[in-house]
């Protein structure tokens, strides 16, 4: 999720105006950790693929390259910017630490799903580098597991865009990927309160049985 305060019809114009630079770009600073609407970007672009206005090949391979060294920017800002540095970028979204220290452990418990699959979640696009690097992830590991989410990522998010844009509206489009995400975001959220709680959970003591006499 970015702080979308770009309306929709500036986005399109910018990826209108500079094609795959616009979508490698977009999607590089949003993997990179900051904050703006990498992911519409990238739908633009793919929309405009399909109404034959940019190549998909081109617009695949610029989100994939930016996904790519975006998340490496991130994984490194986190290396050596550290926790302080995390916890500053968190605050834009109004996360308060203890949420970010339960994201952190549960991240570096299932390090190498969070980064392949994290490219589909609002939110933890943007923290998944920062994350690994600063759970300190293997680089290798990281970059493996990177490079195979963000192929996924680019070909679902363009093919999407190419082919559902030819039978429905960009503004549907991105409002169909934003509630898909707020729902998955959601779900994962309900899935680490819940664990939490049965791990913390209080112990019943079992019932003593009386002594036989």
């Amino acid at each position: 999720m970015s702080l979308e305060l770009i309306p929709l019809d500036t986005i399109q114009e910018i990826a209108r105006q500079y094609g795959y630079w616009a979508v490698f770009g977009g999607i590089l600073l949003e993997n990179a950790g900051i904050p703006i609407p990498g992911e519409t970007i990238t739908l633009a672009g793919g929309f405009l693929a399909g109404s034959g206005e940019l190549d998909y090949w081109w617009v695949l391979g610029s989100a994939l390259v930016g996904a790519v060294i975006g998340d490496n920017f991130g994984y490194w800002i986190g290396y050596f910017g550290g926790w302080s540095l995390l916890t500053r970028v968190g605050r834009l979204f109004r996360l308060k630490e203890e949420q970010l220290i339960e994201v952190r452990d549960r991240f570096a418990e299932n390090a190498a799903k969070a980064v392949i699959l994290g490219r589909f979640i609002a939110l933890l696009r943007i923290f998944a580098g920062p994350l690994a690097g600063t759970a300190r992830m293997p680089y290798w590991k990281f970059l493996l597991c990177n490079l195979i989410g963000a192929g996924i990522w680019a070909s679902v998010t363009i093919s999407l865009a190419y082919f559902a844009g030819r039978l429905v509206p960009l503004e549907q489009l991105v409002a169909w990927a934003a509630q898909s995400a707020l729902v998955v975001l959601g779900l994962l959220v309900a899935w680490i309160g819940f664990t939490y709680w049965w791990e913390h959970r209080v112990p019943t003591k079992p019932i003593e049985q009386p002594k036989q006499g």
